[in-house]
């Protein structure tokens, strides 16, 4: 019997060289947020960040693939320039558009990097097409991600 029930918010899966992994979500949204939350915790455990400072993210691409390649890379572009620390995520809406646009607003919450208290296990550099899935299956999505370390 196939299961529509998420396995979990997200899983690492094993690549040679690289962070890879699948997030989960019942909604594109929820999926969009797991995703998130997996790029963050490539690098760091986010479960004690705070949400301290908040950053609004509306982002258009041309694709659902292109979408998740632009999510994330926005948060790693914040993370390096700003500074921050991310680890809640709140997608409100990710919708395709009259011109088929795929369009995605949302919050992403931190705090500063403090060397003192963060300890990273490894860096991101970027988000890759290598093996870049996005499926429903059964009652749930699946986005599948290569990051760059």
């Amino acid at each position: 019997m196939v299961s529509d029930t998420i396995p979990t918010k997200f899983e690492f899966l094993e690549h040679t060289a690289d962070a890879k992994f699948k997030a989960y979500g019942t909604t594109l949204e929820e999926a969009f947020e797991n995703v998130a939350m997996a790029t963050m915790n490539v690098m760091i455990d986010t479960t004690p960040i705070k949400g301290l400072i908040t950053k609004h993210v509306e982002l258009e691409s041309s694709s659902l693939d292109d979408l998740v390649v632009d999510w994330l890379s926005e948060i790693l572009f914040l993370f390096e320039v700003e500074e921050i620390v991310f680890g809640n995520f709140k997608v409100e809406s990710v919708s395709q558009q009259e011109d088929n646009k795929y369009k995605i607003v949302g919050e992403v919450a931190g705090e500063p990097i403090d060397p003192s208290t963060h300890k990273f296990n490894t860096h991101a550099k970027a988000v890759t097409y290598n093996g870049l899935q996005v499926t429903k299956e059964n009652s749930y999505w699946v986005l599948q991600v290569t990051i760059d370390t």
